[in-house]
C-alpha cells in the first residue's frame, strides 16, 4: 500500500484541519474533568456518572455501531479489550481519582500511560526504545514527583493516586489495543466502529458494576455548584456525554486521518494544559508553583517521547519508500520492506 505524503495548498490546508481538530479534541476531553466533579460533589456516585457517560455516548453512537457490526464476528476480542480498558477502566478510574484528588493532578498522573507503553514495548515485546523516547519518561517521572510533593510525604490522598495511576495502566492498554489490526490494509477495523463498539461493552461492563438503578436520580433534575456558581446537573451531564466523549473521540480520530497518529498525540498532549486551567478557572483548584512547574514538567517530557517517536516514524517512512521503488528486481521483499516501513507509522495516538 503506498504511503501518501501532503504537499501542497491542499495538503496545507488538510494539515490546518487536522491541527484544528486534534486542537478541539484535546479541549473536549480535558474538559471532561470540569463537569464531571461538580457532580459528584453533588452527591452522585463517580461510578454512576462514569456510567452516565458511557451509556449515553453509546446510544449517541449506536449508528455506527450498526453500520460496523461486522467488527462483531471480526475483532471480538480487540472490541471487548478496548471496552474494558479504553472505556470503562480510564473512564471509571479517573473519575473516581477526580472524587479524592484535583482534576489537574489526576491528569497528569494518567498521562504516565504513554510511558508506560514503552515499558511494555521495551521489556514485554523486547524491542529496542530510541533514547529521546526514554528520556522523556524520565521527565515525566521527575515532573511527576513535584506535582505530588513528594518531599512532603504525598500530600494528595493515597488511594487518589492509586486510581490515578490505574487509569495510566487503562491508557497504556488503550495505546496497545488501539495499535492492534493497524498494519492490516483494507481490512484494519474502522476506528470509529471500534470506538461504537468500544462504548457498548463499557456502558454493559459499567451496567453490572455501578448498578444505576441505586442511583438518586433526582440530583440529575437539580443543580450542582461549580465554585460556588449553580448549574443545572443536566446540562453537566450533556456536556460529559456530547462533547466530552462523543465530540472528543469523533474529532481526535478525524485529526488522525488528516495528520499522523504522532503529531495528533502530540496535541493532544494540551489535554493535561487544558483540565489544569480549566479546573484553576471554574473549579478553583490553585496549584502551588513546585506543582505547575512539575506539569510543565511531565508535559514536556510527553512532548519528547511522542516527537523521537514520530522521528523514528518519518524514518521508516523514508527505508519504507525506497525499498518499494526498487521492487522491481525484487517484489517480494520490497513489498515487505514497504510494510515494515508503513507498520512504524501504525501507532494510535490518543484520538485513534
Amino acid at each position: 500500500m503506498p504511503v501518501h505524503t501532503s504537499q501542497g495548498p491542499q495538503g496545507h490546508r488538510a494539515r490546518g484541519v487536522g491541527l484544528g481538530l486534534a486542537f478541539a479534541s484535546a479541549v473536549a476531553f480535558g474538559g471532561s474533568g470540569i463537569a464531571a466533579k461538580p457532580l459528584i460533589e453533588a452527591g452522585l456516585d463517580p461510578l454512576h456518572v462514569v456510567w452516565l457517560r458511557v451509556t449515553g455516548a453509546a446510544l449517541v453512537m449506536l449508528p455506527l455501531a450498526v453500520r460496523h457490526r461486522a467488527l462483531l464476528r471480526r475483532r471480538p476480542a480487540l472490541l471487548a479489550g478496548f471496552g474494558l480498558l479504553a472505556v470503562a477502566g480510564v473512564q471509571a478510574c479517573y473519575f473516581a481519582a477526580i472524587s479524592r484528588i484535583p482534576v489537574g493532578v489526576a491528569l497528569l498522573v494518567e498521562y504516565l500511560g504513554p510511558a508506560l507503553v514503552l515499558g511494555w514495548v521495551r521489556f514485554v515485546q523486547r524491542r529496542r526504545v530510541a533514547r529521546g523516547a526514554a528520556v522523556g519518561v524520565v521527565l515525566a517521572v521527575g515532573g511527576l514527583a513535584c506535582v505530588v510533593e513528594v518531599w512532603s510525604g504525598l500530600g494528595f490522598d493515597a488511594v487518589g493516586l492509586l486510581l490515578a495511576l490505574a487509569a495510566a495502566c487503562c491508557q497504556a492498554g488503550y495505546f496497545v489495543l488501539s495499535d492492534q489490526g493497524a498494519d492490516a490494509g483494507e481490512e484494519a477495523p474502522h476506528p470509529l466502529g471500534v470506538i461504537a463498539y468500544g462504548l457498548l461493552v463499557g456502558a454493559l461492563v459499567l451496567t453490572v458494576v455501578a448498578r444505576p438503578w441505586t442511583m438518586d436520580w433526582s440530583l440529575l433534575a437539580g443543580s450542582a455548584r461549580m465554585d460556588g456558581t449553580p448549574v443545572p446537573a443536566w446540562l453537566l451531564l450533556a456536556w460529559v456525554v456530547l462533547i466530552a466523549t462523543v465530540v472528543a473521540y469523533v474529532t481526535g480520530v478525524l485529526s488522525v486521518r488528516r495528520l499522523s497518529p504522532q503529531v495528533a498525540g502530540v496535541v493532544a498532549c494540551l489535554e493535561a494544559v487544558i483540565a489544569t486551567v480549566l479546573a484553576w478557572v471554574l473549579l478553583g483548584e490553585h496549584l502551588s508553583a513546585p506543582q505547575l512547574l512539575g506539569g510543565a514538567v511531565v508535559l514536556m517530557g510527553a512532548l519528547v517521547a511522542q516527537s523521537s517517536t514520530s522521528a523514528k516514524a518519518s524514518q521508516g517512512l523514508v527505508v519504507g519508500g525506497a525499498d518499494e521503488a526498487v521492487a522491481d528486481g525484487d517484489g517480494a521483499a520490497g513489498a515487505a520492506d514497504a510494510g515494515r516501513g508503513e507498520r512504524e507509522l501504525s501507532g494510535r495516538g490518543p484520538g485513534a
